[in-house]
């Protein structure tokens, strides 16, 4: 299994609890989605994060529903959430989200740790298309931050 890595850090000029807060609602999620992704929160909100959460959504890729369904696994309020996707396009989905607290400001790091199914099927799929779109997810959420909160990459 090949399993590849993304990793974006975002400095933020809002306090550590403000920040870790917006991001810990998966009600936002729908603001740091893309439109073409059509992305819709199945699980009723409001969602309370902890270790075990499931939290199920669904989005359309390239026309493509896809049901998707992710499990909280790790859970440090004010520094760490892991979400992992228990269901869904992905043979492996690991996203570790870390806060740090830098003065008044926090820094926000993003890292992803992913497979695709079907062997060099799914590898050829990543380097025509699945690696560009999960690079321009993350630049569509960056971008959304910095209008959102103020944040520089």
């Amino acid at each position: 299994m090949k399993v590849y890595t993304l990793l974006q850090t975002q400095r933020i000029p809002r306090p550590i609890g403000e920040v870790f807060d917006f991001f810990s609602d998966a009600s936002n999620l729908d603001l740091l989605t893309p439109a073409w992704l059509h992305f819709e929160i199945r699980t009723p909100t409001p969602i309370e994060m902890r270790i075990g959460t499931q939290i199920a959504y669904t989005i359309r890729w390239y026309g493509v529903p896809i049901s998707w369904l992710t499990e909280i696994i790790d859970w440090q309020p004010g520094r760490q959430f892991v979400d992992t996707q228990v269901r869904g396009p992905y043979r492996l989905w690991h996203h570790t989200h870390r806060f740090e607290a830098d003065g008044g400001e926090t820094v926000m790091e993003d890292m992803v740790r992913y497979a695709l199914p079907l062997g060099l099927i799914g590898r050829i799929a990543h380097a025509m298309v699945v690696q560009r779109d999960i690079r321009t997810i993350f630049e569509f959420r960056a971008e959304k931050i910095r209008g959102l909160m103020g944040s520089q990459s």
